[in-house]
């Protein structure tokens, strides 16, 4: 399987799909509101997830296939990369956000002020050991983009 000429566009959907369903899990699931920054991870990994989809649909076309996979890699490696920051901000190596922020959508009034979860973004609302969300985010995303590229770079050996 790792040898198809797919493997790279199903590891670029398989990826962010458990990545963001992570977060969606972790989110709704367990209640841990996402901070502003979080929301930043979450983007590339939907982009990713289209341009996977993408690459799968047109795969009778190679040149297609393999471009729209490579930025679908980017886009992963990119939700990494945010991932980086958002735990350096954690960890206090650097600062995040100097601004107010807000996690709801539509008309913003006193109430939905006042009844939005005050998340910051300087702390982690979860870790295993050292690692926050972010951290396992960057760890997970910058390898899954590696694997994709190694993929991307093999020659295949069948043509499913």
């Amino acid at each position: 399987m790792l040898n198809s000429r797919i493997a790279a566009p199903l590891v670029a959907l398989a990826a962010p799909l458990l990545l963001y369903g992570g977060a969606l899990v972790s989110q709704y699931g367990f209640g841990l509101h996402p901070c502003e920054m979080c929301y930043w991870q979450r983007w590339p990994h939907q982009a990713a997830i289209v341009l996977a989809l993408l690459a799968l649909l047109l795969r009778r076309n190679e040149a297609a296939m393999r471009a729209l996979t490579l930025l679908a890699a980017v886009a992963i490696a990119i939700s990494g990369a945010i991932g980086i920051f958002h735990a350096g901000v954690e960890y206090g190596w650097w600062q995040g956000l100097t601004t107010c922020s807000s996690t709801g959508s539509g008309p913003v009034t006193l109430d939905s002020i006042m009844a939005a979860p005050i998340v910051r973004c300087d702390v982690p609302q979860w870790t295993l050991g050292p690692i926050s969300l972010a951290g396992f985010n960057a760890i997970f995303s910058l390898a899954a983009a590696a694997f994709v590229l190694t993929l991307l770079r093999r020659r295949p050996t069948s043509v499913a």
